[in-house]
């Protein structure tokens, strides 16, 4: 199955997550099914990454949008972790500090979006600020319903000067999300995670998911596209996710460039230095 083209929100069409199965494992039934392609995808990866690294002509910059407990975390540190990490960066949104506020919402996420060569992981994004903006109403509807606008125009700008955006909705079901939080409860190393704010954002459920839908209806587009990835199954959210970024590097068409220094000069000088041992 092609994960690109059967998760990915085409541009103009109308989303419904109501009808989209966060229990979707495709033809895997269980983890160990899908192992062994989850490594081969992993492997690809790090090939890729290293020839765009090396290749110096572009920039990759990765979305990762969920509820609490959707698995944003595990995503770069079972997908993005089989990358080499000079190469990467990875940046986590709060609430906006004093500084960000006192500016326009895109200023942070400019900030944090790296140059050629670099592959740039955004755990939550400037999508909050039409997800739980609009929720909980924290600016009026005449400004977040312009932000998407806004958005467009800012990932246009950054496509146009060579870096590519993909962007992933990790889609759970909400009986999931409090299966998650128990597990939070009963395991001490994941304790820490807790937080008082999960449970009152889980109320607004049904809010999130049409601000979502909206969002994805207007903010996925051909240069910049979204994925609906069904997440309830941590594994096959690693390998949808994972393939899917293969197919994008593949498509690329990288080539290493050539080199700079006179080979046959290298060649002729590492001789005489093997000979002279």
């Amino acid at each position: 199955m092609n994960y690109s083209n059967s998760f990915r929100v085409k541009p103009g069409t109308t989303v419904n997550l109501g009808r989209v199965d966060p229990n979707f494992s495709d033809k895997h039934e269980s983890e160990s099914s899908a192992k062994a392609e989850i490594a081969e995808y992993q492997e690809k990866l790090r090939d890729l990454q290293y020839l765009m690294y090396a290749e110096d002509k572009r920039a990759l910059l990765i979305c990762l949008q969920a509820m609490d407990a959707g698995g944003k975390d595990g995503t770069i540190r079972h997908v993005m972790g089989a990358m080499n990490p000079q190469a990467c960066q990875v940046h986590s949104f709060k609430p906006p500090s004093p500084e960000e506020a006192f500016h326009d919402f895109l200023w942070r996420v400019h900030k944090a979006v790296g140059g050629r060569r670099l592959v740039t992981v955004l755990n939550r994004s400037h999508y909050e600020d039409v997800l739980v903006v609009r929720v909980h109403d924290l600016v009026p509807k005449k400004v977040w319903s312009k932000r998407y606008d806004h958005i467009n125009a800012f990932e246009k700008e950054l496509t146009d000067n060579g870096t590519h955006i993909l962007k992933f909705f990790l889609h759970i079901s909400k009986d999931e999300q409090l299966r998650r939080f128990k597990q939070r409860l009963d395991d001490p190393a994941k304790q820490w995670k807790i937080s008082e704010s999960d449970y009152r954002e889980r109320e607004f459920w049904s809010d999130y998911m049409t601000a979502y839908e909206r969002a994805l209806e207007e903010c996925s587009t051909i240069h910049a596209p979204w994925f609906v990835i069904p997440s309830n199954h941590k594994w096959f959210r690693n390998l949808a996710v994972s393939q899917i970024l293969v197919e994008h590097f593949e498509a690329l068409k990288m080539k290493f460039p050539e080199p700079t220094a006179d080979l046959k000069q290298i060649e002729r000088k590492y001789h005489r230095a093997e000979n002279s041992r």
